[in-house]
């Protein structure tokens, strides 16, 4: 959390985290394409080698005030390959809420759990605790045929009470209920550290 107090800013740092190609770009792209152009900065792309890191910022209006300041949400993706690790530290850093992007392929498990582990040791290293912190964990590409079942997931990840919404983010579905899953966190977070 940053406080621009000159602008009256609250400035809160959301991070889609995952294995490569679990949907994370996908996510924000999905949320960009639907957001007022009004109330959101251009899509910035830096490319790695075979993935994409993002960012953009969201200025949502409907938050309405929090302590008098306007909330002013950036929303980040990690590049997912192991070989990135630093990368993915550092966009970590200072984020206020994360989301968690699991492939549903069966093919993808292996990958998701070591992302996991790595999204957990992370946070750690930077003090934070991540059974309080928020997070939530989306399961994507639900569609797929052999797609695994959210209870599946769920259990191998070892999920302890964090939300857990499944999706299909190329159509868009389940994009925005995990949006709202994590502001509402982060947003309920923020106001009970400054009341």
């Amino acid at each position: 959390m940053l406080i621009n107090w000159r602008q009256r800013e609250l400035n809160l740092k959301i991070v889609y985290y995952g294995p490569a190609l679990s949907g994370k770009t996908t996510n924000l792209e999905q949320i960009h394409a639907r957001t007022n152009p009004q109330r959101r900065g251009e899509l910035v792309s830096l490319k790695t080698q075979g993935d994409r890191t993002l960012f953009f910022d969201f200025l949502q209006l409907e938050l309405g005030k929090i302590g008098g300041l306007t909330p002013k949400i950036h929303l980040y993706t990690v590049p997912g390959q192991t070989y990135y690790e630093a990368t993915r530290k550092l966009v970590l850093k200072d984020a206020d809420g994360v989301v968690f992007v699991a492939d549903s392929a069966p093919a993808q498990l292996a990958a998701n759990v070591h992302s996991w582990q790595n999204l957990k040791a992370h946070l750690v290293s930077y003090g934070v605790q991540y059974e309080s912190f928020p997070l939530v964990v989306q399961f994507n590409k639900q569609d797929l045929p052999n797609a695994l079942p959210p209870a599946t997931l769920r259990n191998v990840l070892r999920l302890n009470g964090s939300p857990v919404v499944s999706a299909v983010a190329v159509q868009n579905q389940g994009v925005s209920d995990t949006l709202k899953a994590i502001l509402n966190q982060v947003l309920a977070r923020v106001q009970k550290e400054m009341t």
